[in-house]
């Protein structure tokens, strides 16, 4: 099995940064992409960002420009840098995973989400 460790929430003012990190831990599996959503109170869960394989990357249109992922393949990490934080970025963070795992038989291609962190934003 994979594990996706999320670290870095917490509470920042309006304007300042954050920047959190998920490790994906385990054995024998390669990531497809990896990346953040969020969910606020009374809302559905939405794309942060995705970086796939090949460096590719989509940010979702309220983040562009202020958000920035990035990804230490040694350390199967990805990081999400939060600039000019804004009351309305206040969610849990969702470190999300399609990986591919290498078993006996036929390969299995899985989603993967981590436990969420806290990000509050406070105006």
């Amino acid at each position: 099995q994979v594990q996706l460790v999320e670290s870095g929430g917490g509470l920042v003012q309006a304007g300042g940064s954050l920047r959190l990190s998920c490790a994906a831990s385990g054995s024998a599996f390669y990531i497809n992409a990896i990346g953040w959503y969020r969910q606020a109170p009374g809302k559905q869960r939405e794309l942060v960002t995705i970086l796939g394989s090949g460096g590719s990357t989509t940010y979702g249109d309220s983040v562009k420009g202020r958000f920035t992922i990035s990804r230490d393949n040694s350390k199967n990490t990805v990081y999400l840098q939060m600039e000019s934080l804004k009351s309305e970025d206040t969610a849990v963070y969702y470190c999300y995973a399609d990986l591919t795992r290498f078993v006996p038989g036929p390969n299995v291609r899985e989603d993967y989400w981590g436990q969420g962190t806290q990000v509050t934003v406070s105006s």
